[in-house]
């Protein structure tokens, strides 16, 4: 028995003196491993990273609550190592999150800016042009990466060559092409600048089936069916709609159309008699515009 009890005890002191050291108890351990994992750097997604970006202006963030960027950008599929054409910038509100995502992941953003081609006035061939070296000055900070610009408009020639962008993304803009009387031109020209599998992305303010659409969309709204019809017409098979923009409290019956509601807000002119009911903080109250969200895919060969 008295041999037994030494083997144990040489055996324990072999295990304390051996190079493993002390045995931790499990309270230890759990806190080491929590230790370890708040020292562990957070992954950033690269999408909301460029969201969130001081590239932004405040006033550009506060509109995310009505115009959801991030869950817009995924429902198209949009990858940071994508090509993608985004039609007529405007402001560069979505141009001031691609392209910073872009270039993050290796990806091309090609803007198409108005083409002045067909005007035969100078002073506004003058101003367009003005106006598109404007935007582009807006794009000099290295982490918004090289944009490639293009051109759009009733006269203007191919967006890219024939199948070699991944995406086409234009936001609030078909209203403006019925306008012009080339709303089928714009999707045609996207058509044959996607690659086959590539994707046409669409958000526009929607007008209630229920309502008579204007030939040039004069209040701002397009049906969705009509917006259907200008894709399938061009080749493009629809491959779904989301609600990501949706808002059910507009009417989309406003006295000036899609203005009226925020961010423009349009008022009457000096001196002009308010319309009938006028109220502008009702349609302050109800915020951006309802507007359809659809993905559109070039087929594959």
């Amino acid at each position: 028995m008295k041999t037994a009890v030494s083997a144990s005890l040489l055996a324990l002191a072999l295990l304390a003196g051996c190079g493993q050291g002390k045995i931790d108890s499990p309270e230890v351990i759990a806190e080491t491993d929590v230790a370890a994992e708040q020292a562990a750097p957070e992954t950033v997604d690269p999408l909301q990273a460029a969201i969130n970006s001081d590239l932004r202006s405040p006033e550009e963030k506060a509109r995310d609550a009505w115009r959801h960027p991030k869950e817009t950008l995924e429902y198209f599929g949009v990858q940071p190592d994508s090509k993608v054409i985004e039609i007529w910038p405007g402001g560069g509100w979505y141009t001031n999150i691609l392209a910073p995502w872009l270039a993050s992941g290796n990806g091309t953003l090609i803007a198409a800016l108005f083409d002045p081609a067909g005007i035969d006035d100078p002073d506004r061939v003058a101003r367009i042009e003005q106006n598109n070296e404007a935007f582009k000055s807006g794009y000099t900070d290295p982490r918004f990466g090289t944009i490639e610009y293009t051109g759009f408009s009733g006269n203007s020639g191919p967006l890219a060559a024939p199948d070699s962008v991944d995406f086409v993304l234009t936001f609030r803009n078909i209203h403006n092409w019925m306008s012009g009387g080339y709303e089928q031109k714009f999707f045609n020209d996207a058509y044959a600048a996607l690659k086959p599998g590539g994707v046409l992305g669409v958000v526009e303010h929607r007008l209630p089936s229920a309502s008579i659409q204007a030939p040039k969309a004069s209040s701002g709204y397009v049906h969705e069916d009509y917006v259907k019809a200008l894709a399938a017409n061009a080749g493009f098979e629809f491959a779904g709609g989301s609600e990501i923009n949706a808002n059910p409290a507009d009417t989309a019956d406003h006295p000036f159309g899609v203005w009226t509601l925020p961010p423009v807000n349009q008022q009457p002119e000096d001196g002009a008699e308010p319309p009938e009911g006028w109220n502008p903080e009702s349609y302050a109250a109800i915020g951006e515009s309802d507007r359809m969200t659809l993905k559109f895919v070039k087929p594959a060969e």
